[in-house]
């Protein structure tokens, strides 16, 4: 009951900011665009290890990827080009974050761990597999939006792991990155 009513609210002023964007004129693309700038700066912390500011990026990074499609519905500015580059870029995103957990897990660091790694390459892959079997499915006609792990629940446990990342803390829910990594490498190859 409280989860729906946060949800709620959060929808009230997600789809408030897209009726402002939509009715200023701001180009669907340009949202797509800074969506994965903000997402380059968030692979980049990933990669020296600011974990935790990675997933504060992260999370406004993807409020972006929420916007530009429904400010292109709203605005009727929906075309072939804009969803091929907001599919493409979705992708591009994607990778830079798993590079970066990957180049911090690889670096000469106490947190170094080829398990890691590997964990974080695997998630990469799938994830990237994922919205490839999607793509082509729909290509053939098939809807393909099944399975454990779609875009949507792969980042936000990469947030949930970001987040937890806290150094020196001894808290049990504390820097769970490396079983996030585990989950998404299993569940996106899975899916």
């Amino acid at each position: 009951m409280f989860g729906a009513s946060i949800g709620r609210g959060a929808m009230r002023i997600i789809d408030a900011m897209v009726r402002w964007l939509a009715f200023g004129g701001i180009s669907p693309n340009i949202l797509t665009v800074i969506g994965v700038t903000i997402n380059v700066g968030c692979g980049v912390l990933f990669g020296f290890g600011e974990f935790f500011w990675a997933g504060i990026v992260l999370i406004v990074a993807n409020l972006f990827d929420m916007l530009d499609g429904n400010v292109a519905r709203l605005s009727g500015r929906v075309t072939r080009f804009g969803g091929f580059l907001d599919s493409s870029l979705d992708r591009l995103s994607d990778m830079v974050a798993f590079l970066g957990i990957i180049i911090f897990y690889a670096s000469n660091t106490p947190q170094h761990s080829l398990l890691n790694v590997t964990s974080a390459g695997i998630g990469l892959i799938g994830s990237v597999m994922v919205s490839y079997t999607t793509a082509r499915s729909e290509g053939f006609g098939v809807k393909a939006n099944v399975g454990f792990l779609q875009r949507p629940e792969r980042i936000v446990l990469l947030i949930i792991g970001a987040l937890s990342t806290v150094p020196n803390s001894n808290s049990f829910f504390a820097n769970r990155m490396p079983q996030v990594l585990w989950v998404l490498a299993i569940g996106s190859l899975w899916t």
